[in-house]
């Protein structure tokens, strides 16, 4: 059977009609009818019934039918499979996360990714905040999704998936630890716990500021290499910090109170990916982030 004959008999198979299936296939009419009666005298016997009201298959026609769909599903995979390892959707991609929340963002992402290219490994990692764009350059990721603001010439940051309140995290016997919610001024009579490393000073002036809005200084504590040490730190009477507050639940410590922020100071969370290596992997991973992350943005 030539594939021209295979697709003109599973359509009108379909179909039941030769104006419909001759415009869905790019034909002719009297082209359509001609591939229909070639692959009959083939066979050697009819496999449709045609009358002025109707098209139907006979039993011949019906049993082609149903012993050809399984190879066309497989014909059709092949191909698909073929389609994406020619645009690069085989291989690893390996992607990287800078917290529990932004893990959680890549966890649907990840299945449903797999689901549509399942020849393409997928791969995720930790990101400190300490070092929060050396694996890019390193390669050794991909892509990561990561906290806000992102500011660097050789990388590019994709859509805010997703956004979260601000909260002050306190010793739990800190007077503060009675309060409602919390101002960003209130952190100029604190130490600031921080992050060190490598984070660029405009990420840690965002998310761990030197200045109140009204421009007091803030004192600046301990500088973290990990984020997971500092409630531990705040713990032990060290100082304060700010977190996302829907991190809470995954980094609740014993004698940490989480308060809320009054003002606007939310944390976001993009894709980031060198700007050298927007591959069509990272393209189509960033569109699936798209389609299945939360719709809390602002």
């Amino acid at each position: 059977m030539e594939r021209q004959e295979l697709e003109a008999f599973l359509a009108l198979a379909e179909e039941l009609h030769f104006g419909r299936t001759a415009s869905r296939l790019g034909l002719s009419a009297g082209r359509m009818s001609q591939v229909i009666q070639t692959l009959e005298r083939r066979v050697g016997v009819p496999l449709f019934e045609r009358t002025s009201r109707r098209v139907t298959l006979t039993p011949v026609g019906e049993r082609l039918r149903d012993d050809l769909l399984p190879a066309r599903r497989i014909i059709d995979e092949a191909l698909a499979r073929a389609v994406a390892a020619g645009r690069g959707f085989t291989g690893t991609l390996r992607i990287g996360y800078s917290s529990s929340m932004a893990a959680n963002l890549l966890l649907k992402a990840i299945e449903t990714f797999r689901g549509t290219y399942p020849d393409c490994d997928v791969t995720i990692q930790e990101i400190q905040l300490s070092d929060p764009y050396g694996p890019l350059r390193r390669e050794q990721v991909h892509l990561q999704v990561t906290e806000l603001p992102m500011d660097e010439p050789d990388l590019v940051a994709g859509p805010v998936l997703y956004s979260s309140d601000r909260a002050l995290l306190v010793p739990s016997s800190h007077p503060l630890a009675r309060r409602e919610a919390v101002s960003l001024e209130d952190l100029a009579h604190e130490t600031l716990l921080t992050i060190g490393g490598s984070a660029p000073q405009h990420w840690l002036d965002y998310n761990f500021p030197r200045r109140t809005p009204s421009g007091r200084p803030i004192p600046q504590g301990h500088a973290a290499i990990s984020w997971q040490e500092i409630p531990f730190l705040i713990a032990a009477g060290e100082g304060v910090s700010l977190a996302c507050t829907d991190a809470e639940p995954h980094y609740s410590t014993p004698g940490v109170t989480w308060i809320p922020l009054q003002e606007p100071h939310p944390c976001r969370f993009a894709p980031i990916w060198p700007k050298h290596s927007t591959t069509s992997r990272v393209r189509a991973f960033i569109e699936t982030l798209r389609h299945t992350a939360p719709t809390r943005r602002p």
